[in-house]
């Protein structure tokens, strides 16, 4: 609407338009427009008064216009001539100068204040979140290897099997289904290359019969490396101990 001065703060920055300006002074827009580009090569500071934008017409198409500050519009009136600019002028210089003091008023710089204080605040707490989300993730791993895989005793495959929610008859077989290990009598072996790892050793226990004669009984006992490389090849498989799942 014409003659209504619309000074405001957008961005931090006090500002009018070439719009309202060419409203209020009863000029052509595309006039203003003209005046402020002939301004710009002899202003050395213009894009601090002065920067271009956009804004909706009478029929919501964006058209291009100048946003300025208060020295802008200082600068730009003083071109304008006419029975009632200098009323104009004298009244854009009030709205600015209200506008300023109510900007700069203890209450308004406090309420700025707290608005980035809370800004700040929204930050930390989103990066207190994320650092708390990633430790989470990344605990059931921690756990598992510095309780569990730190140990330096052998362990039975009936052990590491029972970390997934298996029997180590599942676990057998699928080591045996990867070359891993064969079975020979009652006993799995390691192939090879993977004895040489050192991955497992044999244990023999002593127990008596039934005959009431002592016997012995060797059993395959997986070392701590063993177990670090079973947990590795189940990961591999989408296959994790259960602390990982909780």
């Amino acid at each position: 609407m014409a003659n209504i001065i619309n000074v405001r703060i957008e961005n931090d920055r006090m500002i009018t338009d070439s719009r309202n300006v060419a409203e209020v002074f009863s000029k052509q827009h595309k006039h203003v427009l003209e005046s402020i580009r002939s301004l710009e090569k002899d202003v050395p500071n213009f894009r601090l008064m002065f920067f271009e934008g956009e804004m909706p017409d009478n029929y919501g198409r964006n058209q291009k216009v100048y946003f300025m500050n208060r020295d802008g519009f200082t600068l730009l009136a003083m071109g304008f001539t006419g029975k009632d600019a200098m009323q104009w002028k004298l009244k854009y210089i009030d709205a600015f100068n209200r506008l300023a003091e109510a900007w700069n008023s203890p209450e308004a710089v406090m309420a700025r204040a707290l608005q980035i204080a809370n800004k700040k605040l929204d930050e930390v707490k989103m990066l207190i979140a994320a650092k708390d989300e990633e430790i989470a993730e990344m605990k059931p791993k921690v756990s598992y290897y510095d309780v569990i895989l730190n140990c330096k005793d052998l362990v039975s495959v009936t052990q590491i099997a029972k970390d997934y929610g298996k029997s180590a008859k599942w676990l057998n077989e699928f080591l045996s289904s990867h070359k891993i290990q064969y079975k020979q009598g009652d006993q799995w072996f390691l192939y090879q290359k993977y004895a040489a790892k050192g991955y497992a050793q044999s244990k023999t226990q002593s127990f008596a019969g039934k005959d009431g004669e002592p016997h012995s009984k060797a059993h395959t006992y997986w070392t701590q490396e063993g177990r670090r490389y079973i947990y590795e090849l189940l990961k591999s498989e989408g296959i994790l101990p259960v602390v990982e799942l909780e």
